[in-house]
């Protein structure tokens, strides 16, 4: 955390090292995030770019109050909100983006991977928007729920309703993903 004050500090001295170690330190989370959001690599990419572009413009009158990471994670999930909202994403699957197989697993167990991944990635992407965006905050980002309500202005009996509606409607996704595979085969 103070790093990441005295990072803002040097930041906002107009120094340019100071916002490439901010880049280089969150872009890739940022990217994850926008990818679990999106489904879409180049829109993932396009979200982390405008979130870092509308940063730096914000050079010399940035104020930290709490987070830096929470703080980027929340723009970037609100940036790929808005794109979500102009235009109809890609349908790409989480296994498409994947860098490729890791040849040391079996071959029958990555198919079993792969699957659950699947299941897992529909069953996420059923939910509403704000309680994927929480439990990719929390789980993905690591962001505990104080964070996330801090940086969503919300409370955090709010944020961790969202969480918890979220995965009983995730658990539900699954086990009736489950009982209509078992149907279909017997």
């Amino acid at each position: 955390m103070l790093d990441e004050k005295i990072l803002v500090w040097q930041f906002n001295r107009g120094s340019t090292n100071a916002l490439c170690k901010i880049y280089q330190r969150y872009k890739n989370e940022l990217f994850g995030l926008a990818l679990s959001l999106l489904h879409d690599q180049s829109s993932a990419e396009d979200a982390v770019h405008d979130v870092f572009v509308r940063f730096a413009q914000t050079a010399g009158r940035f104020r930290l109050r709490r987070s830096l990471k929470g703080y980027l994670c929340v723009c970037t999930a609100n940036r790929a909100r808005d794109i979500l909202r102009s235009k109809a994403r890609s349908e790409v699957s989480l296994d498409e983006q994947a860098a490729g197989p890791d040849e040391t697993v079996h071959p029958e167990k990555r198919l079993i991977q792969t699957e659950e991944s699947r299941r897992l990635q529909e069953a996420l992407e059923k939910l509403p928007y704000e309680q994927r965006e929480v439990i990719l905050f929390h789980l993905h980002q690591e962001l505990s729920f104080r964070e996330i309500a801090s940086v969503k202005n919300v409370s955090v009996n709010t944020i961790q309703s969202r969480y918890r509606y979220g995965i009983e409607k995730m658990r539900t996704f699954l086990t009736e993903g489950i009982d209509h595979e078992l149907s279909r085969k017997y």
